[in-house]
């Protein structure tokens, strides 16, 4: 048992001052009032600043340096966790997009055995194609682009992977294959797609629980035709991931969503990070195309966007600076939401007795000091 002390506390559902977080092993004794710890505890004194729940992204294509699709192994798995777990993410789903079946057998393989491995900062897998709409391709190889089948089905129900979240478009997966994934445990998420606002409902209803990065790549919110957005913003069970970087979405549609979104789901934070996050090169390969950072931004030669440079601590960070959110309720966002739509928040997502003992320490500028993933 040990106490972490000397910061403030947020819990997930409250902040605390002069308290102290209790630590026994991987897991959250509880939280207590400093002046009443045990005289023999040992004690770790943070110098001020901000301990908060770790946060949780469901969208990570890479960082580090590292790519996904181009790596899929178990040890490149453990490069990009480590690279965002600097920055905050104690849980992450690393994403793997559209590509040939064989490599995304190899990438559920890697999952699995980065899960087996108890790797830190790895706690499921997200699949991003490839059955999406060629119309809403974004940087997907239209090539490789294809509908969802029933054996398709049959192999995502097989992976053994608990945390398994897939995005598809719902005009290229029909009510019956996404509630045969969903009856299946998987999570369904849609994106990548032109469906209009009445098919989106649809899917949703067959048991699709969330919304792929709103905004980018799907059809848009029309005063006739709110399609896709309209839907994710309208439907109270779809749980809705955004880019909070203010190049992949207008702050003020962005905020403008939070908003508007019916609950009970909520918005959250994804970053969609691709190699660079984290690291200082500027370029990499993506499906055997040319992906070049300017600055913040990622972009195929053709200047399709191609991912983000985001880490989660920045993307806090740029939701109370730019969104008109309040604190409590960024943390939330790049926390606990994520770990409801994820269904992780039983153990993930607040600072509680049982919970697992995922922290992250910012600075006043919610830059990420210090991390502990189940307590190591």
């Amino acid at each position: 048992m040990r106490a972490l002390t000397g910061a403030r506390i947020f819990t997930g559902d409250r902040f605390l001052e002069h308290h102290a977080v209790l630590i026994d092993g991987g897991t959250i004794a509880g939280v207590a009032p400093s002046a009443e710890l045990p005289a023999d505890i040992a004690r770790e004194a943070l110098q001020g600043g901000l301990l908060a729940p770790g946060f949780v992204d469901a969208q990570v294509n890479g960082g580090g340096g590292v790519l996904f699709n181009a790596t899929p192994d178990a040890a490149a798995l453990g490069q990009l966790a480590a690279a965002h777990g600097r920055h905050g993410s104690t849980a992450l789903l690393p994403t793997f997009i559209t590509d040939r079946p064989e490599r995304m057998q190899t990438a559920i393989e890697a999952a699995r055995d980065a899960l087996a491995a108890r790797t830190p900062g790895i706690a499921g897998l997200h699949l991003e194609g490839p059955f999406l709409a060629v119309a809403r391709k974004g940087a997907h190889d239209p090539d490789l682009i294809r509908p969802l089948t029933d054996a398709d089905v049959d192999l995502l129900l097989d992976t053994g992977i608990d945390s398994l979240l897939l995005t598809v478009a719902a005009e290229n997966a029909t009510p019956r294959l996404i509630r045969r994934l969903t009856d299946g445990g998987v999570i369904v998420s849609l994106g990548h797609s032109d469906a209009s606002y009445e098919v989106a409902m649809d899917a949703a209803e067959a048991g699709a629980r969330g919304v792929t990065h709103l905004f980018n790549a799907m059809s848009p919110l029309g005063h006739r035709a709110p399609g896709l957005v309209g839907a994710a913003l309208d439907h109270g069970g779809l749980w809705v991931g955004a880019i909070p970087d203010g190049i992949h979405v207008h702050p003020t549609a962005l905020a403008t969503a939070i908003r508007a979104k019916r609950g009970p789901a909520r918005l959250f934070l994804v970053t969609d990070a691709m190699p660079p996050a984290g690291d200082p090169n500027d370029s990499f390969d993506l499906n055997g195309r040319k992906v070049t950072r300017r600055g913040a931004v990622l972009t195929l030669e053709d200047g399709t966007l191609a991912g983000s440079v985001l880490t989660m601590d920045a993307a806090v960070a740029f939701t109370v600076a730019n969104l008109g959110v309040p604190l409590d309720e960024a943390l939330r966002m790049a926390s606990l939401y994520p770990a409801q739509f994820l269904r992780l928040d039983r153990t993930r997502g607040r600072i509680a007795p049982g919970y697992r003992a995922d922290l992250v320490h910012v600075d006043a500028a919610l830059a990420a000091q210090r991390v502990w993933i189940a307590g190591e």
